[in-house]
């Protein structure tokens, strides 16, 4: 159990906490990310939180013999730890030590599922405000690190590290995974018109699937022996986005070009990372003007994103509005402790 074990039926004097944590869209380098393969050869991916989150509210109850109460899109009332059904509140919760008379909701912007990084969300949301609510501020570096430390090992989900990062730091970085296991986050200097041109350059829709990514990630791990060369494809692409995106004389909307070329290399990891209708979304996106996109997450479903020229991506949207879009900001400030 981590050291500063937090009991919340002690500090009930802390009162109700809420915790915001933003989703993510990752852009370039994802796959590089998982374990298996950074700690052999490194991984870098480049993307950026955004302004739609997860919120967590922890609110201690008069009475401990309530057990925990958890509601999220189920409900849950139980006496013990090891009875609650939601793998990372149940994860948790057993390695903080969380004590009965605890009531938690979550509550989000958009739908579990949907390739925009909200397990990962759920899980750093969560530790933030178990730990707020013992009196703790836990700093971004230790909420990214544990909550990789909880899915990886602890709840064992078939995932990378990235989107723990996203979580707790914000901003929009360049991150590189060392085979030692650690991380750093370089964030990227950009002006505020060419942030702005960068969100303007983006359409971000959901394909209206929604799929558990564990088990494409899963298949994508089992063959990355087998799919070394597309890896080092999508590893290369990360520099030179980086690059693209901080030449301000250089149009957003041209990272598409790159972005195209990682999706072809993305597709090709496992079988089910695209399918049919994913496919038609993205050639009716390139025929109405898009420069190149992907979808967001391990595959099957969820949102993808598309770069545009800033003054078509109306004309985009609407030839696409069967399908819902969602306008996005970069979130800078990470995970944090609502007033």
């Amino acid at each position: 159990m981590p050291q500063g074990t937090g009991d919340t039926r002690e500090k009930k004097g802390c009162g109700m906490v809420v915790t915001r944590t933003p989703f993510r869209i990752s852009l370039f380098g994802g796959g590089t990310d998982y374990p298996l393969w950074s700690q052999r050869h490194g991984g870098a991916v480049l993307g950026m939180a955004i302004d739609k989150y997860c919120y967590i509210r922890l609110t201690p109850m008069q009475d401990a013999t309530n057990g925990y109460h958890i509601t999220y899109s189920r409900q849950e009332q139980v006496e013990t730890i090891a009875a609650i059904q939601h793998p990372a509140v149940r994860a948790i919760y057993g390695e903080e030590g969380v004590l009965p008379g605890l009531a938690m909701v979550h509550e989000s912007d958009l739908p579990a599922r949907s390739g925009l990084g909200s397990s990962s969300s759920f899980v750093v949301g969560l530790l933030h405000a178990v730990r707020a609510l013992a009196g703790e501020r836990p700093d971004r570096r230790w909420l990214a690190q544990e909550a990789i430390r909880i899915e990886q090992q602890v709840i064992r989900e078939n995932v990378g590290s990235q989107d723990q990062i996203w979580a707790a730091y914000g901003g929009l970085n360049h991150i590189r995974f060392h085979p030692s296991g650690d991380f750093e986050v370089t964030p990227l200097s950009l002006s505020a018109g060419r942030r702005e041109e960068l969100c303007a350059s983006l359409l971000v829709v959901s394909t209206g699937m929604f799929r558990i990514a564990s088990e494409i990630a899963g298949r994508q791990i089992e063959n990355i022996d087998q799919r070394e060369a597309q890896l080092h494809g999508i590893a290369a692409l990360v520099d030179q986005a980086a690059a693209w995106l901080t030449d301000e004389h250089l149009p957003a909307h041209r990272l598409g070009e790159l972005l195209h070329h990682s999706w072809m290399l993305k597709r090709q990891l496992a079988q089910g990372v695209s399918n049919s209708v994913i496919d038609e979304i993205y050639a009716e996106a390139i025929a109405g003007g898009a420069s190149g996109g992907k979808l967001l997450g391990a595959g099957n479903g969820g949102f993808m994103v598309f770069f545009i020229d800033p003054t078509r991506r109306a004309a985009l949207a609407a030839r696409l509005s069967r399908l819902r879009s969602v306008a996005v900001g970069i979130d800078d400030a990470g995970s944090v402790i609502l007033p």
